[in-house]
């Protein structure tokens, strides 16, 4: 099942911790935050996120263990850290870092190398980065949507509902499945959570929101976008 892209940032310090939730946030980026290594692995458990910074200085384990672990979970790992001697940077990407980042950073190349590494990811699952339907083209990287070029703002929820969509396109995403994992668990019977952000979808992206042509509904059942 689709969910919105989720970044974990571990590292130790507070401060860089806020500095990439603000700029990951703005990015449209799901943000979690993790000062240690157990609650980095407690993450990776319970969140399973597209994307892990890793600082390799924690309180309570080297950042190269978790290397393997957080990659053979599935996550892309970027390697964020204030060790710059080559051979640290060769022992993270030979434990399967997918990039590495020396301290300190500029967060507008860090947000490039996730999209990066996003890209890579998706390419591996044989999921496209842009999808197209009719007039409309969703980049599930960039986290943009166009129609006939243009770029249209959706608000954060809309966005992930079309893209949760896009990614199944053709077929149908229960109502259960769409809320668990853009509101979370709980959430699955709050129906009218979608009808709100599928309203917006329509106004923003169809011709004629009262007869859609991309965003089509299936009583009962769940949401489904029309496959190019």
């Amino acid at each position: 099942m689709s969910k919105p892209i989720t970044v974990v940032v571990v590292d130790d310090e507070p401060a860089i911790r806020q500095l990439f939730h603000a700029s990951l946030s703005r990015a449209g980026y799901r943000v979690i935050e993790a000062g240690t290594a157990r609650e980095a692995m407690a993450a990776q458990a319970i969140d399973k996120p597209d994307v892990v910074l890793l600082d390799l200085g924690l309180p309570d384990r080297d950042g190269l263990e978790l290397i393997p672990l957080i990659r053979g979970a599935g996550s892309a790992v970027i390697v964020v850290s204030a060790r710059d001697a080559t051979a640290q940077k060769v022992a993270a990407l030979d434990l399967g870092a997918d990039d590495y980042v020396s301290k300190p950073f500029d967060s507008e190349e860090v947000l490039a190398r996730i999209r990066t590494a996003l890209r890579h990811r998706l390419a591996s699952e044989s999921v496209t980065s842009v999808v197209r339907s009719a007039d409309v083209e969703i980049d599930l990287v960039a986290r943009i949507v166009r129609k006939k070029g243009d770029e249209v703002h959706l608000t954060p929820k809309e966005y992930d509902l079309l893209a949760m969509l896009a990614k199944a396109a053709g077929r149908v995403v229960t109502h259960a499945q769409l809320l668990r994992a853009i509101w979370g668990p709980g959430h699955e019977s709050d129906v009218e959570y979608l009808r709100v952000a599928t309203r917006g979808i329509r106004r923003k992206l169809e011709d004629d929101p009262a007869r859609p042509s991309l965003l089509r509904n299936e009583p009962g059942v769940g949401y489904r976008l029309l496959a190019p």
